[in-house]
C-alpha cells in the first residue's frame, strides 16, 4: 500500500478517523507505511471500512472506539494503541465538535459543555498522553479551523476552542523540541465533508467564488498536508499554524 515507505515502522493515532477528513488522513498515513489506530466514536461500520481498506492494501490498522470528550476513553485509546503496536510516533488530533452554528445568545449550556469537552479538554488530554509516550522524533498534528482566521458569526464557541488548540501546539512545540518532536496545527477551510453546516451549504457558491483556487476543499487536500507534517520532510517546521484553505483565509 505504501507510496514511498516514508512512515514505515511508525505508529499513528488518528482521532475521529471513521469519516471525512479523519478518514482521509488515516488512509494517507497508511499509504506512507504507518500502522494506524483508527479512532471512532459512534460509527463502527465506517471505522471498520477504513481498517479494511488499509489492511486489504497490505497496511496495518485497528479500530478503537473512544469518545474524545471522556477522559477515561482517551486513556483507553492510547493504552490500546500501545498494546496493539508497541509504540507511538504520530498523533493527529482530528476529533472535534462541529461548529454549533448559533448566535452566541442562543448557545445552550449542553452545547458549550460538549464543545469544550471534546475540542478543548479532550484534545489537550490526547496531547498530554502523546507528550509522555511519543518516541523521540515524533509528531503531533492538531486540526483547527479556518474560522480562527476568517471571522464569522455563529461559530464563537467552536472557533474559540479551536484557537486554544493552536496555542496548545505552540507551547508543546517549545517543550518537546529537544526530543526532536514537532507540534503543528492545520487549519482547514471549508471542506467537502458531511460536517458542513446547512448554512454553509446554502452559500457554497459564494465561498468558492471567494477562494483564489476556485473550488471547494476536499478531505484529501487536508490529508496531504498532514502527511507532509508527519514525515521527515517537515522536520524543521514546528509550532506553526498552517492554513489549508485554497487561499480563502
Amino acid at each position: 500500500m505504501a507510496h514511498n515507505e516514508k512512515l514505515t515502522g511508525k505508529v499513528a493515532v488518528v482521532t475521529a478517523a471513521s469519516r471525512g477528513i479523519g478518514r482521509a488522513i488515516a488512509l494517507r498515513l497508511a499509504e506512507d507505511g504507518a500502522s494506524v489506530v483508527v479512532n471512532w466514536h459512534s460509527n463502527s461500520a465506517a471505522a471498520e471500512e477504513v481498517v479494511d481498506a488499509i489492511t486489504e492494501a497490505g497496511g496495518k490498522a485497528v479500530a478503537v472506539q473512544a469518545d474524545i470528550g471522556v477522559p477515561a476513553d482517551v486513556d483507553r485509546l492510547f493504552a490500546t494503541a500501545l498494546r496493539e503496536f508497541g509504540a507511538l510516533d504520530i498523533l493527529v488530533n482530528n476529533a472535534g465538535v462541529v461548529a454549533v452554528n448559533k448566535p452566541t445568545a442562543e448557545v445552550s449550556d449542553e452545547e458549550i459543555e460538549r464543545t469544550v469537552a471534546v475540542n478543548f479538554i479532550g484534545t489537550f488530554q490526547a496531547m498530554r498522553y502523546a507528550a509522555r509516550e511519543l518516541r523521540d522524533g515524533g509528531r503531533i498534528i492538531n486540526i483547527s479551523t479556518g474560522y480562527t482566521r476568517y471571522p464569522s458569526p455563529k461559530v464563537g464557541i467552536y472557533a474559540g476552542t479551536k484557537a486554544a488548540v493552536e496555542q496548545f501546539a505552540v507551547s508543546a512545540a517549545k517543550e518537546l523540541g529537544p526530543r526532536g518532536i514537532t507540534v503543528n496545527t492545520v487549519l482547514p477551510g471549508i471542506t467537502d465533508t458531511d460536517g458542513i453546516s446547512q448554512d454553509v451549504r446554502k452559500n457554497l457558491d459564494g465561498f468558492i467564488a471567494q477562494t483564489p483556487l476556485g473550488r471547494l476543499g476536499q478531505a484529501k487536500d487536508i490529508a496531504d498536508v498532514v502527511a507532509f507534517l508527519a514525515g521527515d520532510e517537515s522536520r524543521w517546521i514546528t509550532g506553526q499554524s498552517i492554513v489549508a484553505a485554497g487561499g480563502l483565509v
